[in-house]
C-alpha cells in the first residue's frame, strides 16, 4: 500500500483564461448554422441550478431525499460580439445598417476555451473545450456613459439559459467539456485535432457544431 502525497511536482493544477469563442446560430429545422469566430470576450460564468434536495419523511423519520432536475446556466460578457448574433440577442434588420428589437430570439449553440496550467508548464500544460447546447439569451441593459479622463469600453452581458440536448446512454446534457490534458497518445491526439477542425474549420471545411452522440463516437 502507498501512503498519499500532495502538491507532488507538476500535480499543481488550475484553470485560467478565455479564448476562442465560437457562436453557433441554431436553424428552424434544429440543426446548428456554420461556426462564427466571437471576439472580444472577457468573461463566461457558467452557473448550474436545480439538483435541490426535498426531504420525505415516513415512520417519524427522515426516509429520503428527492432531487430535482439539474439545470445548466451561463453569462457570458465581451466587448462586442459577432453580427450573426444579433438575431440570438432579440435584433433584426430590416434594411442595411438599420437595427429593431423586440423580436424573436434564435437559439444558438457556444464554444470557448480555457487554458489548463501546472507549476512545471504553466499555461501550456493544456486546454479545455467548453461546448454549449440549446443556448437562448434574456435581454439584458447597455450603460452608455460620456468618455473622460478616464475612459472605459461598453462590456456587454448576456444571461444565458440552455435546454440540454440528447446523449445516448447518458441524461440529456447542455455543456460538454473536452480536457487535452487527458489525450496522451498520437492517435488521441489527432482525434481531439479532428473535433477541434470541426469546430473552428480548416481550409476544407466550415466550422461546425457536432452534437455530444458525434463527439463521443469520434474520440472513442
Amino acid at each position: 500500500m502507498a501512503r498519499l502525497v500532495w502538491d507532488s511536482t507538476g500535480e499543481h493544477v488550475y484553470e485560467t483564461g478565455v479564448r476562442n469563442g465560437v457562436l453557433y446560430v441554431q436553424n428552424s429545422n434544429g440543426t446548428y448554422g456554420n461556426g462564427v469566430a466571437w471576439n472580444g470576450i472577457t468573461a463566461v460564468t457558467e452557473s448550474p441550478s436545480g439538483a435541490e434536495a426535498t426531504a420525505i419523511y415516513a415512520d417519524d423519520i427522515k426516509y429520503l431525499n428527492l432531487y430535482s432536475a439539474e439545470e445548466f446556466g451561463a453569462t457570458i460578457e465581451a466587448y462586442t460580439y459577432p453580427d450573426a448574433f444579433a438575431e440570438c440577442d432579440g435584433s433584426a434588420s430590416p434594411v442595411a445598417g438599420m437595427s429593431i428589437g423586440q423580436q424573436t430570439r434564435k437559439s444558438f449553440g457556444f464554444c470557448y476555451r480555457t487554458a489548463v496550467g501546472n507549476d512545471v508548464a504553466a499555461e501550456d500544460y493544456g486546454y479545455k473545450l467548453h461546448i454549449l447546447y440549446g443556448c437562448r439569451v434574456s435581454p439584458s441593459e447597455k450603460a452608455y456613459q460620456t468618455i473622460n479622463d478616464s475612459p472605459e469600453a461598453i462590456t456587454f452581458s448576456w444571461e444565458v439559459t440552455t435546454t440540454p440536448v440528447a446523449v445516448s446512454g447518458f441524461k440529456p446534457t447542455a455543456c460538454v467539456v473536452i480536457d487535452s490534458t487527458k489525450f496522451t497518445t498520437e492517435t488521441a491526439k489527432a482525434k481531439l485535432t479532428a473535433l477541434e477542425q470541426k469546430l473552428y474549420g480548416s481550409e476544407n471545411s466550415e466550422p461546425t457544431l457536432p452534437l455530444p452522440d458525434t463527439i463521443k463516437r469520434d474520440l472513442t
